[in-house]
């Protein structure tokens, strides 16, 4: 792919994001492995929560060949992806108050878990109170977001607070305001966002993080391995019976 067309632009702008966050969010990385390598060889539960594109991240490390089986989605009705009509809903419920309580109430998550909440701006009431709640029930919270918001936005929570004040751990995206890596003369917005790319990136580094400290202290790291290989889904059935316990998906 030749220098100076879109598509390079944009992979060149991914790529630049990449090494920030490889160079500066390393720490933090390795801090939210630790988490989930405790809970894992504590017998606690790992759960992943986004809204909207917020979600892919959260679901690309849930059942996944190469990752950890104990990986969980914590689903909020209406906000997973772009599913509901109209696709403004999920938008307009996360700016729900107490919607975060409710859901929590009803999930399996509890005291010595790790929660992953996911959200590129940080600044809606539900993934703040979806933090705030998690730790007051005693689990170990891990944002991933973009602290650049927190500089330039106010927050949309009656606190004035962002999901980064409601966190043990947080790694920021490096994402821009407006999550768009692109401007061209022509072209009235900017264009091509790489949130996804970053986040999902980053959730990836702390699951081999993760799978590499439990290997040092000694306990097998429980992985699923592709059902397209020769073997892989009877690995899978191991794994997963195993760790029934600790997984909700099933």
């Amino acid at each position: 792919m030749s220098a100076n067309t879109p598509a390079g632009d944009f992979l060149d702008a991914a790529i630049g994001l990449l090494r920030q966050v490889r160079d500066g969010e390393g720490g933090n990385i390795a801090a939210a492995a630790t988490a989930v390598a405790d809970a894992v060889a504590g017998e606690g539960r790992v759960f992943a929560y986004g809204a909207g594109h917020s979600s892919l991240p959260a679901q690309d490390v849930v059942y996944r060949a190469g990752g950890l089986a104990v990986m969980n989605l914590l689903t909020v009705p209406g906000v997973v992806g772009v599913d509901v009509r109209p696709a403004t809903l999920g938008s307009a419920l996360e700016r729900v108050d107490g919607l975060a309580a409710t859901v929590l109430d009803c999930s399996p998550v509890r005291a010595g878990d790790v929660l992953f909440v996911i959200s590129l701006s940080g600044r809606n009431p539900l993934p703040v109170e979806m933090a705030m709640n998690a730790r007051a029930l005693g689990v170990t919270v891990v944002g991933v977001t973009s602290a650049a918001y927190a500089e330039a936005t106010k927050s949309r929570h009656r606190t004035g607070t962002f999901l980064k004040d409601h966190c043990d751990v947080v790694i920021d995206s490096r994402i821009a305001v407006g999550d768009a890596e692109l401007t061209s003369d022509g072209i009235a917005a900017p264009y091509a966002p790489a949130s996804t790319v970053v986040t999902s990136a980053l959730m990836q580094a702390v699951v081999a993080t993760a799978a590499r400290e439990l290997t040092e202290r000694g306990i097998d790291p429980p992985l699923l391995r592709s059902g397209n290989v020769d073997g892989g889904h009877e690995w899978n059935d191991h794994v997963m019976t195993t760790y029934a316990d600790r997984i909700f998906y099933r």
